[in-house]
């Protein structure tokens, strides 16, 4: 049996590096990767140049211009990479009779709603980014309905460093007023791991060929950034870490006046599907948080 070939863009962000590296040790398939230096998703004619010729079963689109700030007030760029190049590379894809998967976010939600959202429930996204994605979105399904839009959100990871690595490392280093460790206390959503995001969608890759929307997130309910960044705290001490701060203090959206944009208050989002396709549902992002930081808290402290 040939080995499938799987092209992944953005292979230098959180989501991206974590699939290249673990899909390309699995035998049955071979990756190509490509970083942001690689291929530039707001030119247009070079995400032609660089896949166009290329012979590929699969791809999947990690990357994106993720800054919140940065895609208010930089709409032009944030729609080229976020929405126009997904066409372009969803055009490529259908060409190549390929697959293409595009991650995108719980973003594109108001916030509005108290219960979990539904691959069902109307996007209203109420930024730039999450406009951007949603068009994304649009784009990727108008070139075809078998292609899958995947939507995350509080990714954690070890490839880059995000809001688990600078909570730890502030309380491990802990000198002074300005290494208090804060979180935002208003504002919900579900952690997700990038093992299992990679997990999840390696049935996707090959078999299960349905497409549309699909929420890709952990279980175990809806937590603030404060509760967040609490527990991964309350897991470092459980696996032995030096920390000089012990609790993550309360912050409000009001409080953070270095915010440009607007955020959804309420972004959790429900897995039926996604269990109801491949007969698994996700493991609680508890469970996973506590494994990823029993396992990395070393090198985050050491960095």
């Amino acid at each position: 049996m040939s080995k499938m070939r799987v092209i992944v863009v953005g292979s230098g962000g959180r989501v991206g590096a974590a699939m290249a590296r673990i899909y390309a040790r699995e035998p049955g398939m071979e990756v190509i990767g490509f970083n942001r230096q690689a291929l530039d998703l707001a030119c247009e004619s070079a995400i032609e140049a660089t896949l166009g010729g290329l012979d590929f079963d699969a791809l999947v689109n990690c990357a994106a211009a993720t800054s919140v700030d940065y895609c208010e007030t930089h709409r032009e760029e944030a729609f080229a990479v976020n929405a126009r190049a997904v066409r372009r590379i969803a055009e490529i894809c259908d060409r190549k009779h390929a697959r293409c998967i595009h991650l995108s976010t719980d973003y594109v939600f108001d916030g509005t709603k108290q219960e979990e959202y539904g691959e069902e429930d109307m996007a209203a996204p109420i930024n730039s980014y999450g406009g951007s994605k949603r068009q994304g979105e649009e784009e990727l399904l108008a070139v075809s309905g078998e292609h899958l839009a995947v939507r995350v959100s509080w990714v954690f990871g070890p490839d880059r460093p995000g809001f688990v690595e600078q909570t730890l490392r502030r309380a491990m280093q802990g000198n002074g007023p300005a290494a208090a460790v804060a979180a935002v206390a208003d504002k919900w959503s579900i952690p997700t791991s990038v093992f299992d995001i990679v997990h999840h969608l390696r049935p996707f890759l090959r078999d299960i060929r349905e497409g549309g929307l699909l929420h890709l997130t952990q279980t175990g309910g809806a937590c603030t950034w404060q509760e967040y960044g609490q527990f991964a705290l309350d897991c470092a001490a459980r696996a032995g870490a030096p920390l000089k701060v012990r609790e993550v203090a309360r912050q409000t959206l009001a409080e953070m006046t270095g915010f440009i944009a607007e955020r959804p208050v309420h972004t959790a989002m429900a897995t039926h599907r996604l269990k109801a396709l491949t007969g698994e549902s996700p493991r609680s992002w508890q469970e996973a948080l506590e494994e990823y930081v029993r396992q990395f808290w070393r090198p985050i402290c050491i960095a």
